[in-house]
């Protein structure tokens, strides 16, 4: 018995071992001293990839921000998605990147006895999202079983909102200086140039993709975790405040996944992981006055 636990603890350990962690791919930030921290915001301790996993898998809900073009963020989540799944049963994963007239498409692949040949045209993948990022993090949750779910509105929809935008119930989410501060960042990310007249539909659709979003993590399976945009996600500012509103504030955690130099605080955020950063691009440049 003696020389049989030390054995049966190695193979525990063998089987619980993290997937290798991809090589960085994005060129900027690499001799910043922050690349590759992870960070528990609430205690200021630096993390391991393994602590940050252990921290993560009794989470109910995950939600995990990212930037949309960096290639790092994508490898960094198909690596926590294979990472959780030694660690927990593996519940649903949602994507702002799949919306409500989808969902159709995405169960007819998930119950067919193989994947298409072409993937993106089964799912009628939206072409403003790059595939050669998505599509790997796709594949692994078809080939393994784990419910995908869209997390957002249709184009319908979302014109809808946008012509008569609905109003939401008093809560966390409509409280004035959320408005405010996602009508501010609505305004930089238009460089300035929208006009005020369209702020408030703007706005209304920012806040219904959130609160659909919320929705779609309470009616997925549990353990969820959601892959959405940073402020989509953002504890003062996204669906963390909705889900509040719903009356499921507890057992939700927040991981952003932020490029060297970034600022995230324990308010917006439960934990951040540093990566290379993509080039800045003069967006602002082609918008005209």
């Amino acid at each position: 018995m003696r020389l049989l636990l030390p054995l049966l603890l190695m193979l525990l350990s063998a089987c619980q071992a993290l997937p290798p962690m991809p090589a960085w791919q994005s060129p900027a930030g690499r001799g910043h001293a922050d690349l590759g921290v992870i960070r528990d915001l609430r205690s200021g301790e630096r993390l391991s990839p393994e602590e940050l996993v252990e921290r993560l898998a009794d989470a109910e809900r995950l939600l995990v921000g990212e930037r949309h073009d960096n290639p790092d963020h994508h490898a960094l989540q198909l690596w926590l998605l294979e990472a959780l799944a030694a660690r927990r049963e593996p519940g649903a994963l949602l994507l702002e990147m799949l919306d409500a007239a989808q969902q159709a498409r995405v169960d007819a692949v998930q119950t067919a006895a193989r994947l298409p040949a072409d993937l993106p045209a089964a799912l009628a993948w939206q072409p403003g999202w790059d595939w050669a990022l998505y599509g790997p993090i796709l594949r692994h949750a078809l080939t393994e079983g784990v419910p995908l779910r869209a997390a957002n509105l249709s184009r319908d929809e979302l014109l809808a909102v946008y012509r008569q935008p609905p109003a939401l119930p008093a809560g966390a989410a409509t409280a004035p200086a959320v408005r405010e501060r996602l009508l501010t960042q609505l305004r930089q990310a238009h460089c300035g140039k929208l006009p005020d007249s369209q702020l408030p539909a703007m706005l209304a659709v920012q806040q219904q993709r959130d609160r659909r979003m919320a929705e779609a993590l309470l009616a997925a399976p549990a353990p969820s975790l959601l892959l959405a945009g940073a402020y989509h996600v953002r504890r003062d500012l996204g669906v963390p405040l909705h889900l509040a509103d719903l009356g499921a504030g507890a057992g939700t955690r927040v991981l952003q996944l932020a490029e060297v130099g970034a600022a995230v605080t324990a308010a917006q955020a439960d934990f951040v992981w540093y990566t290379p950063a993509v080039p800045e691009q003069d967006h602002c440049a082609r918008i005209g006055g």
